[in-house]
């Protein structure tokens, strides 16, 4: 009886380890890619290795090979513990000398091993090669990767005609039945990664407080110290439901004032997978409003209409931008606009025009050949919306509609 009992424990620590499973602060591994920290393949810095994965003190990183198998949004979580913060890089070898952070600050503030992390990383399939940051007094196990949501082919491309006397509608979204956003026209996109720009919010799912259509608007919320987030809001796309190719391309929509906000109406390219795509891919911003340029009492504010493309891009500080006046913002509904052809990209504003862009010598510069999805949410802090009003718990963005324009005859 004794042999059988020793035989029990042997098979069931056989079985542990096979599913990943040890005793003490580790936990069972449940995901589609995984960093083990020991594994590192340089370091700089303060970092050793121990019984655990590495320990860290001050300022140092790891690099790493992580083999992404599906293309799509993950979950990224540190198992760690100390007191400090890492982050994940992406693509540290890129030619391009950026800097793609993933995740954002990931706090480690616990003496016991504990799973942290943030959502919504974007990683298109293949090798990846990373670092993991570390600041503080941290250890760490091990980095995994969990796909949430599957990258979403857009099935259908509309392209617009450019020739022709008159502007016909050939798409929009009017806004006009009471609750969830119209899900064959848009879908969400979710997490709190940081969106490429150190943003606090968590952009939610099919969540009302965040996103509801009510009395012919839409209508996006944020909420600040909502769901153990600092920031809810929501962010709303056609990718994976329709993009566009040329046209007249209209939101007509009111913007918050408070400090901290950031509103935005905008077209990104369709080949957009990961960081590394953009800005490839082609940004559009057609309405950017931020709530620091708008005064609290009139609403009177400038709108933001640039493009952003390998050649001319904010991080390089190149990208063709131009600034329009507005009165009252956050009151009254004004019509933000865009008119895209072969030979470039107009802005007006009520109407009124004050933005081109032509540069179409390459792909470098032009990558408005190829579909476009669009964008509308509402942002909070972040590289443009800056320090947040710490008196606000709420802020809305308001769309009366989002219109889809050919010319013809």
């Amino acid at each position: 009886m004794k042999h059988l009992k020793y035989l029990s424990i042997l098979i069931l620590c056989v079985l542990c380890i096979a599913c990943g499973q040890t005793s003490g602060d580790k936990t069972t591994i449940d995901a589609d890619a995984v960093f083990e920290a020991e594994d590192f393949i340089e370091s700089s810095g303060s970092v050793e290795k121990n019984t655990s994965g590495i320990k860290s003190s001050g300022d140092s990183w790891v690099t790493f090979e992580l083999n992404v198998p599906a293309v799509g949004r993950y979950k990224t979580e540190v198992l760690t513990k100390g007191n400090g913060s890492v982050w994940v890089e992406d693509y540290h070898d890129n030619p391009d000398g950026r800097t793609y952070n993933i995740t954002g600050a990931i706090v480690a503030n616990s003496n016991d091993y504990s799973l942290v992390g943030k959502d919504g990383s974007p990683l298109n399939t293949g090798v990846h090669k990373m670092k993991l940051h570390m600041s503080g007094d941290v250890e760490v196990d091990r980095v995994q990767f969990t796909k949430m949501i599957d990258h979403e082919m857009t099935p259908e491309s509309m392209t617009q005609s450019t020739s022709g006397s008159e502007w016909k509608l050939v798409w929009s979204d009017e806004f006009d039945v009471d609750g969830a956003p119209d899900l064959t026209k848009w879908t969400y996109d979710v997490g709190n990664w940081g969106w490429g720009n150190n943003e606090p919010q968590y952009y939610t799912k099919d969540r009302r407080e965040n996103a509801r259509v009510e009395n012919g608007n839409l209508i996006i919320e944020a909420h600040k110290n909502d769901m153990g987030q600092d920031w809810t809001s929501a962010r709303l796309t056609t990718r994976g439901k329709v993009s566009f190719l040329y046209g007249k391309i209209e939101f007509r929509a009111k913007s918050p004032s408070k400090d901290g906000t950031w509103a935005a109406g905008w077209l990104l390219g369709d080949e957009y997978r990961d960081e590394l795509s953009w800005p490839y891919c082609g940004e559009i911003d057609v309405l950017e409003n931020i709530g620091s340029e708008i005064d609290d009492e009139t609403g009177n504010g400038i709108n933001h209409a640039s493009c952003h493309t390998r050649t001319y891009y904010f991080k390089e500080g190149t990208h063709i931008t131009a600034v329009k006046e507005v009165e009252d913002m956050t009151n009254t509904f004004h019509n933000y606009t865009i008119e895209w052809t072969p030979e470039g990209v107009k802005a007006y504003l009520d109407g009124e025009y004050y933005y081109t862009y032509d540069k179409t010598a390459d792909e470098l510069e032009w990558p408005f050949n190829k579909p476009q999805n669009l964008i509308v949410n509402l942002a909070m802090g972040g590289g443009m919306g800056g320090a947040i009003d710490p008196s606000i718990q709420s802020q809305q963005f308001i769309l009366d509609y989002v219109r889809v324009y050919e010319l013809a005859n």
